[in-house]
């Protein structure tokens, strides 16, 4: 297995009995969580994914994922749990700060979670004993640090994926595009800002290009 591209983590644990998606309330219909679900579909997996709203589990659904779990709810870890009752094998974490208990909870023996986001700069605390029991494997993912193997081993597994069509987009897909032309760039920001779900692009020319 190499690491630490996600992509290629998944592609190469075709054994993997479940790979969990634990979000923030953007998480399974944010762009990072829909990436997450439809590589983990496309490898093999069976995805389960954590969302804030019926909305976005709607749109996590769409995406692929075979499971969607809605919170806030106390019970998550349990309801994770009944799903795959031997843990799941990998998590990708876009919420460190508010899941890193839960994600060692739900966590298989040698399981990884693959952590994406810096909470507005806040600090997570790492729950030492739980982690180490479960010989657990806390992986940070950053593009420009990850070195030239796993970059190319990810840019490959990506193309295989989408040259077999696995990775889709627009609302039907799991991830609605919200345009604007280029003249508005400003109330693009500002639907980012506003939490718009899914991504935001900026219609640069009308033209086809060739």
């Amino acid at each position: 297995m190499r690491s630490p591209s996600t992509s290629t983590d998944l592609r190469a644990s075709h054994r993997a009995r479940c790979q969990a998606v634990s979000s923030s309330s953007r998480g399974g219909a944010g762009a990072v969580g829909h990436a997450a679900i439809q590589l983990g579909v496309w490898a093999g997996a069976t995805v389960i994914t954590t969302v804030s709203s019926d909305a976005k589990a709607d749109l996590a659904r769409a995406a692929g994922a075979h499971h969607v779990v809605q919170y806030p709810d106390d019970a998550l870890a349990d309801r994770i749990r009944e799903i795959a009752p031997d843990g799941v094998d990998h998590v990708v974490e876009v919420a460190p700060a508010q899941n890193a208990a839960l994600d060692v909870e739900v966590l298989a023996n040698h399981g990884s979670i693959a952590y994406y986001a810096n909470n507005n700069g806040d600090d997570f605390s790492v729950p030492i004993v739980p982690s180490f029991i479960k010989n657990a494997r806390w992986q940070g993912l950053l593009l420009y640090t990850v070195g030239p193997d796993a970059l190319n081993a990810a840019a490959e597994d990506i193309t295989a994926a989408l040259r077999d069509g696995a990775l889709p987009v627009g609302e039907d897909a799991g991830l609605p595009l919200t345009w604007f032309p280029l003249e508005e760039t400003a109330a693009a920001h500002d639907a980012v800002e506003g939490g718009a779900t899914g991504k935001v692009l900026i219609r640069v020319s009308d033209e086809t290009l060739v």
